[in-house]
């Protein structure tokens, strides 16, 4: 297959346009949505570095993908900004005709790595914000760290060209839902836009219940009730935040429903693990593996060939499907999913 020839299309009819790259499966936080510190302590064992993709690999999986039609190219973690020497993959990834690369971090270290990124050649970043209280931040990242970094995180990205600058926060019933109108109204007028994303059932351990999600809806009316908001219509399609601008014309928020209103039959993501398996989606069970073929001499026709192969068979729709995986006490049924952490959201 060239650059000439159709995208490929998977049996939902959706095209393969977006990839997320985990470059690490480390984090400096211990978010219990995410990677909880009860299980991921001081003495967890992460992937060794013989298991986790080189820059070379990632930079020639990417450029197969882009090859295929992938426009845009996402880097995560765990936390992207722990994996040495960052900003030389993404100098290399900037290299790809791509129409966007961007990063989503905690922002913690972006004080410190924001204007190496930029001189790389990183467009844009996600900063991961669940609210401004400091207590409610510390009890959100499992103690680790302060507010006023990933603050000055977000400021310093946008002081050296990384924008616009989404913060994206995870909203979760009877922990930080109280603070989000807070949150609207710190970058209400900044350029920077916040997209509030109910609570997923994502990986196997954030101990999940139907009742800590608040809807979008009930997002929507009480940052609307102090900020009166209006609809606007996506971006492009697929997009997956639903898009609200303030009345009086001072930014925008966005909200993600993955739960009451899933937005599968739109997705045109593909996702590359830290140790280079192909994953079709966020809630998906597992992988097919690119490295094992990658070290054992496959072309780029092989690993072309394999990639068309796995997005013509992909029928995945998890969100649309949870409706009937949730048990009677408002939980997620026991199947085994990856860890977020290890895909990058």
């Amino acid at each position: 297959m060239s650059n000439t020839e159709p995208v490929p299309i998977d049996t939902l009819g959706r095209p393969l346009r977006d990839l997320r790259i985990s470059v690490t499966d480390r984090c400096n936080f211990r978010c219990p949505y995410c990677m909880p510190a009860e299980i991921y302590g001081e003495h967890y064992t992460f992937m060794p570095k013989p298991q986790i993709l080189t820059f070379h690999e990632i930079t020639r999986l990417a450029g197969i993908f882009v090859g295929l039609g992938t426009e845009k190219i996402r880097v995560t973690g765990g936390e992207p900004l722990l994996r040495a020497d960052l900003p030389k993959l993404i100098s290399m990834l900037a290299q790809l005709p791509t129409r966007d690369l961007a990063l989503t971090t905690n922002g913690n270290l972006l004080p410190r790595y924001a204007g190496f990124l930029a001189d790389a050649g990183l467009r844009r970043v996600t900063v991961s914000l669940d609210t401004l209280n400091e207590q409610v931040f510390r009890e959100m990242n499992g103690g680790r760290h302060g507010v006023a970094a990933t603050l000055e995180g977000i400021d310093t990205a946008e002081r050296v060209g990384l924008v616009p600058i989404k913060i994206n926060c995870v909203v979760v019933r009877g922990v930080n839902h109280h603070t989000i109108v807070d949150l609207a109204r710190r970058f209400r007028g900044t350029g920077h836009t916040v997209r509030f994303i109910e609570y997923m059932d994502v990986g196997n351990l954030n101990e999940w219940k139907l009742d800590q999600v608040v809807s979008a809806q009930e997002i929507i009316e009480s940052i609307g009730s102090v900020f009166p908001l209006e609809p606007l219509q996506p971006n492009y399609h697929g997009e997956v935040a639903r898009r609200f601008r303030y009345a009086d014309g001072r930014g925008e928020i966005g909200v993600v429903s993955s739960v009451s209103k899933p937005f599968c039959g739109a997705c045109t993501r593909a996702r590359l693990s830290t140790d280079g398996h192909l994953i079709t989606c966020l809630f998906a069970s597992g992988g097919v593996d690119l490295r094992t073929p990658l070290r054992d001499g496959a072309s780029d026709d092989d690993l072309r060939s394999l990639i068309v192969g796995v997005w013509h068979d992909r029928r995945d729709r998890y969100s649309e499907d949870r409706a009937g995986l949730v048990t009677g006490d408002g939980s997620p049924h026991p199947n085994h999913k990856v860890e977020m952490y290890q895909i990058g959201g």
